[in-house]
Formats: C-alpha cells, sequence, structure tokens
C-alpha cells in the first residue's frame, strides 16, 4: 500500500492537483482533497484486462490487427469521443490522417457556441490565476457552477491568501439563471451568493436587458422573464464598479437554438465594461473528459479545432457539416472509432456500422463493439498531460499503479502503424 500526495486530477478540468490517494496493488482510493467529480473517477476499478474482437477475447495484437483491417476497408471512418490526454490526441490525429477520417471530439456542438462567438467578434478571457488573485465581482451565467467543479470556489474564489484582494470573503458572488445545487458559494463571512432564476430558454432575452443597462439604456419594463429590471440594473451598476469582475458561463449548458449568439452577447458586453474605468473578463467553462486537450492538440497540428476532415489530403474543417453524430445518422460514415480514456459511463453512439472502441477499462456495452481495447487512464495507470479549462496550462498526470494496460497512445500508433 503506497500514499502519493500532491496528485493532478485530469477530470475536474479545473486542475486540482492536491489530492491524496492510497494506492493499493490496482485498488486507488482518495483520502484527502476529493469531490463528486474526481473521487469516482479515481476509485473507478479496473474490470477489463484483456482486448475483445466480437465479444471474445484476444491479443493485443490481434485487436490492433483487426482494427486496422476495418479502417483500410473504410471510405469515410469517423473518430468520436477524444477523450484523452496530449499524447493520446497525437495518435488519434495521425491516424486521422492515415486514415482520411474525421474528428469531433464528444463535446464540440457545445465548445461550438463558444468557437462561433470567438470567430465572428472576439472575447476577452480570463485565467483561473487572475480570478484567484483579483476577482472581486463573479457573474455565474446558465450553469451551476460547483455541480460542474465542486472545489472552484474553495480554491479560486475562497483562497485566505490572494495577490491583490486583502480580504476574499468580501467578494460577491451572483448566479443569473440556474441557482447553486449547494452551499460552496456562500463565503467564508455566512454571505450567499444573490440568484436570479430564470429559465435556460430566457437567458438570451435577460443578457439583452442586462448589456443595454450596462450601457446605460432605459429599459420601460418592470421584470424581465420573472426578474425584475431593478435586480437587473444593481448587477450592471456593480459590474461597472467592480475592481475586477469576471462572467463565467458553461457553453454546453446553453441548450437552445442560436446559443452562439448569447456567448456572443457576454462577450460583447465584457468588452463594453471594459471602456469604462475598470476591468472585466469572460471565463467559460469546459475542459472536462480532454476537450480543451483534444481542440489544443487539432489546433496545433491542423490549425482547427477538433471537428475535422482529413480525407481530402489535407484538413478540412466545418463545425456543422463534419458533426459525428449527424454524419452517422445520415449515413456519411462506415467505420466508427470511439476514443474514451476518462469516462466508462460515455459509450459510443449506439450504430450499426463497424466500430472500434479504444476506452477506459470497465465500460460496458448494450452491443459490443467489433473491436473493444481497453487503455490505461492518463494520471492513474500512465503519466501524461492534460489542459487544463483555461487553455493556459497543461497539468503533468502522474502515473499511480502498475495496471499493465496500454495507453492511448500506444494503441492509436499501432493501428496506424498496422495500416
Amino acid at each position: 500500500m503506497t500514499e502519493i500526495i500532491e496528485v493532478p486530477s485530469p477530470f475536474c478540468g479545473i486542475g486540482t492537483d492536491d489530492l491524496t490517494v492510497q494506492v493499493n496493488d490496482l485498488a486507488v482510493s482518495v483520502m484527502a482533497n476529493g469531490c463528486a467529480v474526481n473521487t469516482p473517477a479515481f476509485e473507478q476499478v479496473i474490470t477489463d484486462t484483456s482486448a475483445r474482437v466480437d465479444g471474445k477475447d484476444v491479443s493485443l495484437e490481434v485487436a490492433v490487427a483487426k482494427a486496422a483491417e476495418l479502417l483500410s476497408a473504410s471510405n469515410q471512418p469517423v473518430i468520436g469521443g477524444c477523450a484523452t490526454d496530449v499524447n493520446g490526441m497525437r495518435g488519434l490525429m495521425a491516424l486521422a490522417d492515415h486514415s482520411g477520417a474525421v474528428v469531433d471530439n464528444m463535446n464540440f456542438t457545445g465548445a461550438r457556441r463558444n468557437f462561433l462567438a470567438l470567430q465572428d467578434t472576439g472575447w476577452m478571457n480570463t485565467t483561473l490565476a487572475e480570478i484567484k488573485n483579483r476577482c472581486d465581482y463573479l457573474l455565474v451565467v446558465g450553469v451551476d457552477l460547483e455541480g460542474f467543479a465542486p472545489r472552484f470556489f474553495e480554491r479560486y474564489l475562497w483562497n485566505q491568501e490572494s495577490m491583490f484582494l486583502s480580504d476574499t470573503s468580501q467578494r460577491q458572488i451572483v448566479y443569473l439563471g440556474k441557482a447553486p445545487s449547494g452551499e460552496a458559494s456562500i463565503s467564508p463571512a455566512g454571505v450567499k451568493a444573490k440568484v436570479l432564476a430564470c429559465k435556460d430558454a430566457d437567458l438570451p432575452e435577460v443578457m439583452a436587458v442586462l448589456r443595454a443597462l450596462v450601457k446605460g439604456k432605459k429599459i420601460v419594463a418592470e421584470t424581465i422573464c420573472g426578474i425584475a429590471v431593478s435586480d437587473l440594473q444593481e448587477v450592471a451598476d456593480q459590474l461597472k464598479t467592480a475592481k475586477y469582475g469576471v462572467v463565467t458561463w458553461a457553453a454546453g449548458a446553453l441548450n437552445f437554438d442560436q446559443a452562439e449568439l448569447t456567448v456572443q452577447m457576454l462577450s460583447e458586453m465584457v468588452k463594453d465594461i471594459n471602456t469604462m474605468d475598470t476591468r472585466c473578463s469572460g471565463f467559460p467553462l469546459g475542459g472536462k473528459e480532454g476537450d480543451q486537450t483534444a481542440n489544443q492538440v487539432c489546433g496545433w497540428t491542423s490549425a482547427y479545432p477538433a471537428r475535422a476532415r482529413f480525407s481530402s489530403g489535407f484538413p478540412e474543417y466545418d463545425p456543422f457539416l463534419y458533426d459525428s453524430n449527424v454524419m452517422l445518422a445520415n449515413g456519411e460514415a462506415d467505420v466508427l472509432v470511439w476514443v474514451q480514456a476518462f469516462n466508462v459511463t460515455s459509450v459510443p453512439p449506439v450504430t450499426e456500422l463497424p466500430t472500434i472502441v479504444v476506452a477506459r477499462s470497465g465500460m460496458v456495452f448494450d452491443k459490443q463493439p467489433d473491436v473493444f481495447i481497453p487503455v490505461g487512464t492518463p494520471g492513474i495507470d500512465h503519466a501524461g498531460h492534460a489542459y487544463r479549462l483555461d487553455n493556459v496550462v497543461a497539468i503533468r498526470l502522474k502515473k499511480l499503479r502498475e495496471s499493465g494496460l496500454p495507453s492511448t497512445a500506444d494503441v492509436l500508433n499501432a493501428i496506424e502503424q498496422a495500416l
């Protein structure tokens, strides 16, 4: 039995790096600083150690050969999931380039809402370090922040020491849309976050009014979608008087038509505030299950985010056309490769197509894939790197145990070399 301290997590997105875990053979137990996201992810047991072809145990070499055979006969393979570390994503990109596949990260439909706003008008965003040291006013829009990252407040808002704030307990927290699911947003002084609740579908209207108020426009109505305009005016005034306001959202939670326009509205409001005598920044949430890592690696190797096609001999990016779910539904693909090294519940889409799954041990299927290769999890079974949600830090992941499972990079590189 071994105890390991200062363990970084690839699961929560915010780069928690202070976990204490106990390793007993293959069993991992989180002893300190766990959370509802990290603890079950670290403690997931290993159940599969052998690759399978058509549901039967085979050697890794046989499974790799079968995967290469399926891809060799394919006219348009699709590689989905893309939940892995930097080296795993490098191997995925090499395989996509060799096989002419479409690469589609599983969380890209949500991320697309951010990319469309960024590509159209740009944005002014911040980092976790800046929030920790500067933020005195946090506006949370349309997402349960502590449900997304349970330790966010503990690590980045209620930290005892800050470079530019004398008392972090005086930070103000306002939720617009969803209410918090717990009590993490309550300050050390016992002050609860202010909540202006509305339906997700009402956020575009509410945000339009809030931006108008920030710009000093007159609003005749007394309420907007159940929220008093006077309350929104107070938020607008507080954003303009804060020394360093931050507006945060999760694009994946904005699940309504043209949600990218709401992201754009948020981003433009941040710009409006920065023309005044203060500072304000946006902070999009993401980074779970390797989505930031996927987009980073895909970006520096192909110049595009992780929804691109390689069958023309060069990368082609289209955030709508190369949606793997649409391609599968329309019969535009003939082989599915699913890569998921973090989450055993994130199974591949149901399809009758030949399916190759390279995933964390323990994944359960309603229908056995043609090829299943269990791989080690970055940060548990092998070392690696994964990008934090603010995209500025690549977390150095530790190896905690000897599971004997190959890494995603090893498997995908082997399949690519076998083609």
